[in-house]
């Protein structure tokens, strides 16, 4: 029987690697660093949260409608923004992000401000959030191998030679923009119906740069690398939780080293092969058969 702390751990796993995988499909595939992310995720927390608790919509129906309120914001900013080059989108989807938070810390009748937004009801058991991730990763590797996905690959490696040859950049880059912000909202609705009880502090600055590093972490242009960076990032802080004050220190310089010995990050822009691990099994195997 998994007691109620591992489950709670294997469900944030879930919920932040749904996200994780929306932000490695925008900044792995397109380049596109965002820090935006804990905007469009707070955007689905508390549009699910409110539709269950105020309207009594149910919970899925909430949850689709909160991935679905993320993309259509994504759709907006990405007209606005996506023409622009390198840190001038960082620094919008910088401020998008702050403004949200902010915007959620004032109107307090509605998401309850600072005080937070309590009495959301406890829907994403474990068999949901597990359901949910495996859907997600199905969802990014089917999109990323779609024609769209093939697209996004050859302006990740040369965005100049990709337009020349018929590709609308500003196209393929609004939808995985908006594919990025719907994971988030998803991973938002699941988020708060999982703590029951919602805050804007929850979705700052450091809140999206954790999960740009993730990304960085696992390996960008890889959903394998996403999966086992949401581990590590998930895991590491507990697992520091016995040394209580220094566990954000050991955690950080963990990460540290990570980005040190493997700046490409853990998979770079490889993929798991079961292929491959046999093959890599077998020239063990031959070696040791040589060596004897």
């Amino acid at each position: 029987m998994i007691s109620d702390y591992t489950q709670g751990i294997i469900i944030l796993v879930c919920i932040n690697l749904i996200i994780v995988l929306g932000v490695s499909i925008l900044t792995g595939f397109t380049r596109l660093f965002s820090f935006g992310n804990a905007g469009f995720m707070s955007i689905g927390a508390y549009a699910s949260a409110l539709l269950t608790t105020r309207l009594g919509i149910p919970f899925l129906p909430a949850v689709l409608a909160g991935a679905l309120a993320a993309g259509f914001v994504s759709f907006l900013l990405g007209s606005l923004t996506l023409k622009l080059k390198g840190d001038y989108f960082l620094i919008t989807t910088l401020g998008f992000g702050e403004c949200v938070r902010v915007l959620f810390n004032y109107i307090e009748p509605v998401t309850g401000g600072a005080k937070g937004l309590a009495g959301i009801p406890k829907h994403t058991t474990l068999a949901v959030a597990v359901f949910s991730a495996l859907l997600a990763i199905a969802l990014a590797w089917t999109f990323i191998h779609s024609r769209y996905g093939r697209g996004l690959t050859a302006i990740r490696e040369q965005e100049l030679a990709a337009e020349s040859v018929g590709i609308d950049v500003t196209k393929h880059k609004k939808i995985s923009f908006v594919f990025s912000a719907m994971l988030a909202g998803w991973a938002g609705a699941l988020y708060a119906h999982n703590l029951m009880f919602l805050s804007p502090v929850m979705f700052n600055l450091p809140r999206s740069a954790e999960l740009t590093i993730t990304v960085v972490i696992g390996g960008l242009g890889s959903l394998t690398g996403s999966v086992l960076g949401s581990l590590l990032i998930t895991l590491l802080p507990e697992m520091f939780r016995s040394f209580a004050n220094y566990r954000m220190f050991f955690y950080g310089l963990a990460v540290v080293a990570i980005i040190i010995i493997r700046p490409e990050g853990l998979c770079g822009y490889r993929e798991f092969s079961l292929s491959r691990l046999l093959k890599f099994f077998r020239r063990k195997a031959v070696k040791g058969g040589g060596a004897g």
